[in-house]
Parts: structure tokens; sequence; C-alpha cells
């Protein structure tokens, strides 16, 4: 048994003879290198997502329509944020090449050229969301008792969208040089604002007005421009630091620069419409159950970018790592890296599914002590729990796919598992035969499912290492 797992470890057991391109590193480094990149990354991907779910619990004192009210907003949201996402995968790609062909000029172009359509997109969509959040949330499936709190929480969140977009395309240029410490750095800090101006606003403490889903929201655009500040800082022009603001990047546009982010971008663009439309149904699917259906949705919500948040963490590591191999012309580390996160997912996602087995129950009264909402919500873990594997594995391939350029193909993933099968199945699974919350939760393990399936052979056929940045 301890023999065949150090074998599924090991480093030299990892690739074929014919894929090995040079010497490996050993097993010790292999996974130390990993782990320096990963460990601040899931660190902060579990920050924020603790943050989102503190949120929630903070929320939750205010009852059902308020979590529901916060929860409905989600979706909306990310729409918004979709286009920053995906241009900060192209940014992340591409930065990482040059980080491997230690091109740091290149680097600084792609970062300013990015951080000025950062900034120009981003006002125009927080002004657009703020003007229209209504009609928006209604079409999203907010209901009477949830809709006004809903409308004034999405437009208070579009005031810290331009710094939320720009602070993301920082932070996409650091962790493609592997600076994933900044990132973390700097949503750790925003987040405690975040939660030490929840306490203060949502319930009036220490003097302070009582604004309830208000002050959620207000509390959020607080640590959206303190995190803004703390990754300008981060770009300061020392001479050790990979990456720097110049004002000549981001006046002037060069064709030849943004080419490559631009061509990324769009196919993540591609797979970040079809992944929002096809959750946007799926919220509207189980919006329509009702305020208690939609409440016990959000809390386990809540919980799984929890438990994702430690493989998202990985995922950027293997991106960073992979895209760093590529651009030393190593596909053979690329891959070696590759594998190597998804095995430690392996682990991580082990433990995380025993637990919602066996304390599911107690992690859902944290939130509510609701009778109806404790039971589905304890129903809905166990479908988290047996998906948690399939889930981690897939966010580690589709991360190195992104990483190496091979967008294209992780957005006709997207498109036929998140954007057709999932809103599809979870009507049917909602509806016709009966399952209401559970049976739309059904639908999640089952695109987890097909996405795993695909991106995993498409890792296997190795073609995402010949990708051109």
């Amino acid at each position: 048994m301890g023999a065949g797992l150090r074998k599924l470890y090991a480093a030299d057991e990892m690739l074929r003879p014919d894929q090995r391109q040079g010497e490996l590193p050993s097993t010790r480094e292999l996974y130390r290198d990993a782990g320096e990149i990963a460990l601040p990354a899931v660190i902060d991907t579990v920050l924020v997502a603790m943050v989102s779910m503190m949120d929630t619990m903070m929320v939750s004192s205010l009852g059902a329509a308020a979590i529901a009210a916060v929860g409905i907003t989600n979706q909306p949201k990310m729409i918004i944020l979709a286009t920053f996402m995906a241009l900060n995968v192209g940014v992340t790609a591409v930065v990482a090449r040059r980080r491997g062909q230690e091109d740091r000029e290149g680097a600084n172009k792609v970062l300013g050229q990015s951080l000025s359509l950062c900034a120009i997109l981003s006002v125009i969509l927080s002004v657009l969301g703020a003007v229209y959040a209504r009609p928006l949330l209604l079409f999203a499936g907010a209901q009477a008792d949830m809709i006004e709190a809903a409308t004034v929480y999405f437009q208070i969140l579009m005031i810290g969208i331009p710094c939320s977009a720009i602070t993301l395309c920082i932070n996409g240029a650091q962790r493609g040089c592997g600076n994933t410490r900044i990132s973390m750095k700097i949503n750790l800090t925003a987040n405690a604002v975040n939660i030490v101006f929840n306490y203060l606003l949502i319930g009036g403490n220490l003097g302070f007005p009582r604004l309830e889903v208000a002050g959620a929201a207000i509390a959020t655009v607080f640590g959206n421009v303190v995190g803004l500040l703390m990754a300008f800082y981060s770009l300061r022009g020392r001479h050790e630091h990979f990456l720097r603001i110049e004002l000549h990047n981001l006046l002037r546009i060069d064709r030849r620069t943004v080419a490559p982010v631009v061509s990324v971008g769009l196919s993540a663009g591609v797979e970040q419409v079809f992944m929002r439309i096809g959750f946007f149904l799926y919220i509207k699917i189980i919006a329509s159950l009702g305020t208690t259906e939609m409440a016990t949705h959000n809390i386990c919500q809540s919980v799984l970018n929890l438990a994702f948040s430690f493989c998202d963490g990985l995922g950027v590591a293997a991106a960073s790592l992979s895209g760093q191999s590529l651009g030393r012309k190593r596909s053979d580390l690329a891959i070696l890296y590759g594998k190597a996160c998804q095995r430690i997912s392996l682990v991580i996602s082990t433990i995380l599914a025993s637990t919602f087995i066996f304390f599911g129950r107690y992690i859902i009264m944290a939130f509510s002590t609701e009778e109806v909402i404790v039971h589905l919500g304890t129903q809905v873990l166990m479908i988290i729990a047996v998906t948690t594997p399939f889930q981690a594995a897939q966010c580690i391939f589709a991360s190195c796919l992104r990483g190496g350029g091979d967008t294209r193909y992780t957005a006709m993933v997207a498109m036929i598992s998140i954007g057709i099968f999932r809103p599809l199945i979870a009507w049917l699974l909602c509806y016709p035969a009966g399952g209401g919350l559970v049976g739309a939760w059904c639908s999640y393990f089952i695109d987890q499912f097909v996405r795993f399936s695909l991106v995993g052979i498409r890792f296997a056929k190795g073609r995402w290492c010949q990708m051109k940045l």
C-alpha cells in the first residue's frame, strides 16, 4: 500500500520515457516547487471563499429573504466580471510564458496595456450594471420578498467593480510570474476590511448605522478599494520586482503585445459566456423553487466555494508552473507539474468529501437552524462530497490547458457541459422528475463528471503543450 502510493506520487513515474526532454526534478523538488506557488494561492482562494461564506453567515441573522437576496446577485455580478476573468486568463498565460523566457519588458507591456483595457471596460460595465440592476435581478429569478434588498445590494456592489477588475488583472499577472504571495497578501487584507465593516454596518455595532444588506455591500466595496491600493503598491518600481507599471505601456497600444492576450482572452471569454449563461439559467431554475430553497442553495454554494477554493489555488500553481515550463520549451515539465498538482488535489478532495459526509448537518446548522434548510442542505452536501474529487481533477487539468493557451477547447467544454447539459438536466430533474433542489444539484455532479472526462482526455493527449503565444 505504502509502496503503491509512493509510486503514484513519484516524479519519475508520472511521465512516459518518450515524453522526457531532459533532466527531471526529484520528487521532493517537484512537490516543493508546486507547494511554494500553490500554498499562497490556496490560502488566497480559501480566504476569498471564507469571506463569502462569512458574508452569508452574517447576513443570515436577517432571515432567509436576506440570504436569498444576496445569493441572487452572485451570477449577475459574475456575468459582469466574466470579461475581466477572461482577460486575466490571457494575462496569466502570456506573462507566465514571458517569465519563462526571461522577457521582463514583454511581460510589463502585457500588464500595462491590459490594465488600460480593464479600466475602460470596468467603468462602462459598472454603470450599466447599476442602471439595469432591477430588471437584471428580476430576470435572474428574484422573488417579490427579495427584489428590493437585492437591487440595493447589487447597485452598491457596482461601485467597486472597477477596483475589482483592475486588482484581478494585477493579481493575474503576478500569478503568471509565480508571485502568488502578493495576491494572497492583497486578498487577506481586503477581506479583513470586508469582515470588519460587515460587523459594523450589517447590525449597526459600535455606534455605526444598521444598514443590513446594504451594509454588507458597502463593506465589500471598502475591501475592493483597499485591495486596489495594495495591488498598485505591489508594482512599485524596484529593480528586483519582475513586474512594474510604466506610463508608456498604459498609454500606447502595441498590436503585437496584446495579440496573444486577446487571442487567449477571446477564447476564455467565450468560455466565460457559456459558463455564466449556464450558471445564470441554473440559478433561475433554483430561484423559482422559492425563498427557502434559494437560501439553502446559497448556503451550500458558499460551502462549495470554500471546498473548491483549495483546488482553485492548486489550479493557479498548475497554470503558472506549466506556462513557465512551456516558455522554457520544457513540455515534459509542464505535464509533470500538472500531474503533481492533480495528485495533491486528490488528497485534499478526499479529506473534504469525508468532512461533508460525516459533519454535513453541523455545517449547515452553522448558517441556519431552520429544520427544512438543515434537512435540504445536508442532502445537497452529500452530492457535493461525491462530486468533489472529479471537480478537483478537472480544475487542475483545465488550468493547465489555459496556462498553455488551449482556451478554445475549454470554451467548447464549457459550452457543452455548463451552457447546455447543466441547466437542461437541472430543469428535468428539478421539475418533471420532481427532484426539487436535490434534483438540481444532481445536475452539478453530471456537469463536473462530463468536464472531468473531456479535459482529462485533452490533457493526456498533450496538444495543449504545442500552443504558441
